[in-house]
């Protein structure tokens, strides 16, 4: 039951990325008109992305450490690697990246680089949905 909620949130955090980043946000942007208005929205849209994937990302490290034997390796150590990573490039995203977008402080670099590392986040999280997805023989 606990691997069958935790795939679902790993599912829910590679959804909600998926979802935000390559339909909505693109949406807003090909349909509002007003790149600032679009903007803001997407920001905050993003922040709420951070939040989902802080929440799903603190869980499933309790998950995946509960179920690592003392030596830390295997299956286990792999995904939680991948959490860490994406968690990591979430808060980088939120709390390093976005101020400067906000300041349209070297935007052009800052925006690319955000985009880079949701990319990354999302690669992540997609990697770690589709090992715990795998049928385990039995």
């Amino acid at each position: 039951m606990k691997d069958r909620v935790a795939l679902m949130l790993a599912a829910f955090w590679w959804g909600s990325l998926t979802t935000i980043g390559f339909l909505v946000v693109p949406m807003l942007f090909a349909r509002l008109g007003n790149p600032s208005v679009a903007g803001n929205f997407a920001g905050q849209l993003f922040e709420a992305q951070s939040w989902i994937a802080i929440g799903c990302g603190l869980i499933l490290l309790i998950h995946f450490r509960a179920k690592a034997d003392d030596r830390m390796s295997g299956p286990a150590m792999t995904a939680i690697f991948f959490i860490l990573g994406a968690l990591l490039l979430a808060l980088l995203q939120q709390y390093a990246v976005a101020p400067r977008i906000l300041a349209r402080e070297n935007l052009k670099l800052w925006h690319a680089v955000g985009s880079g590392m949701y990319l990354v986040q999302w690669v992540c999280v997609g990697v770690l949905l589709w090992r715990m997805g795998e049928r385990k023989p039995g």
